[in-house]
């Protein structure tokens, strides 16, 4: 099998083309591997109750997340323990996977 090379413009791609479009670009930022998907059959019926409080839940450890992220001290405290790990490809990504365990299934910070 072949190796391709991608053009420069594909390479800086992030996200979808366009709001139309199925196909999907992404840059691993660590090896500057460019992957490309595209949405097969994708649901068409209303999220069901359990997969609408994974979405709100979700939302909730983001928010808190960036919230976290925009304190100065926080944020280099953070910083430092993921430049020290090579799993999580963003900071966002790592601080959410770390503080995951500490909401439950509704969202709420367990106490």
């Amino acid at each position: 099998m072949s190796r391709i090379k991608p053009i420069a413009i594909i390479q800086s791609m992030s996200g979808k083309v366009c709001e139309h479009s199925d196909m999907y670009f992404r840059t691993n930022k660590q090896t500057q591997k460019v992957y490309t998907g595209k949405i097969c059959n994708p649901s068409e019926t209303e999220p069901s109750e359990a997969q609408v409080r994974v979405m709100n839940r979700f939302a909730k450890i983001s928010a808190a997340v960036d919230q976290l992220l925009s304190e100065p001290t926080e944020r280099d405290k953070w910083q430092k323990s993921y430049l020290a790990q090579h799993k999580h490809g963003s900071l966002k990504g790592y601080v959410f996977a770390k503080i995951n365990s500490q909401y439950d299934e509704d969202g709420k910070k367990k106490e």
